[in-house]
């Protein structure tokens, strides 16, 4: 389900420099299932490489790039007094060999294309929330990589089922990702969280006005005791409402209770992703919410999905991105 990292597996991704540390020589990793309740960091690295949720919600491949480069980026920031890399250790990743595989058999011609891929995004969510389970039950915050927004379904899954209650969520994202309740695909990892019992209230932070359905809108407003977001263009195009002021409104709606944070990358503006905006919100502000809410007490786990290293105006800024992201988290 799992392939587990080894420090020796680190190394090998890390660039040695004379007079240096580099995380990747420091980092300790979980070895087992056994091993994880026994380690005394807080957080828990962990990757899925797969993006068949997005091809399954007809977008482009390439986020299943994400966690190698992510993973290889971090193993190469400096070990110093300011990075306090003790307090995470790397799981590894999750195996989604087959799936990745049997993925590349289903051709587009192919009439149940979508319905094909999105038994495949099942079976990965299986997996995801096995895994996520067992992290959150050793008292230990996951920081999920990679992969599209499908995995928002397992990660709230598998955390709810640990603390044994349904689960609030904040995200920062252009997308509600709370489409009808077809195939799964990344685009309704949300709604079938709240569907299945796993998702209690859910917050979307910068929603773009132009890229949610009438329907969608119905079906949240609908639901607006447990579903509240905000829009981008009135924080930051009109200004209407206030950054801070929609950090503090998102926190009172989800903080009080057990949450996760997802960072959707494609609300970055020009960063490499599966849908990228020439419009969203800057990379030091993504670093920002980052910051604010994974603080808080009640923060259960932490993914940030859907770079894609290959995509962007810049190559490869996907996992240089991802590394500030843990950083700023630790």
């Amino acid at each position: 389900m799992v392939h587990f990292y080894t420090e020796k597996q680190l190394q090998t991704l890390t660039n040695k420099r004379a007079g240096e540390v580099k995380a990747g020589e420091v980092l300790h990793v979980v070895e087992s299932w056994s091993n994880l309740q026994k380690l005394s960091e807080k957080y828990i690295l962990l990757g899925i490489p797969e993006d068949i949720g997005v091809r399954a919600n007809y977008g482009k491949a390439g986020a299943a790039k994400a966690w190698k480069t992510g993973v290889t980026s971090f193993c190469n920031i400096q070990n110093n007094a300011y990075t306090h890399l003790k307090t995470i250790a790397v799981l590894g990743e999750i195996d989604c060999d087959f799936e990745m595989e049997q993925a590349e058999k289903i051709t587009s011609n192919d009439p149940h294309f979508a319905e094909k891929l999105g038994e495949l995004v099942t079976q990965i969510d299986h997996k995801v929330a096995t895994v996520i389970e067992k992290i959150v039950t050793a008292k230990k915050i996951p920081i999920i990589i990679g992969g599209g927004h499908n995995n928002s379904f397992g990660n709230l899954k598998g955390a709810s089922k640990a603390i044994g209650n349904p689960i609030n969520c904040i995200n920062l994202d252009a997308h509600s990702d709370y489409r009808s309740l077809e195939h799964r695909h990344s685009g309704n990892g949300f709604s079938y969280a709240t569907e299945d019992g796993f998702l209690d209230r859910y917050y979307i932070l910068g929603l773009h006005k132009n890229y949610t359905s009438e329907a969608i809108f119905k079906r949240m407003e609908a639901a607006s005791e447990t579903i509240q977001f905000s829009f981008f263009e009135d924080i930051f195009s009109s200004e209407k409402d206030s950054y801070q002021n929609t950090l503090q409104e998102a926190d009172a709606f989800c903080c009080q209770a057990p949450f996760g944070i997802e960072l959707d990358m494609d609300a970055i503006e020009n960063m490499g992703s599966s849908a990228m905006t020439p419009s969203g919100v800057t990379m030091t502000t993504a670093r920002n919410f980052l910051q604010y809410f994974s603080e808080k007490e009640t923060c259960t786990y932490i993914h940030i999905c859907e770079g894609a290293p290959e995509a962007g105006l810049f190559p490869n800024q996907i996992g240089k991105a991802i590394s500030y992201f843990i950083s700023d988290i630790l």
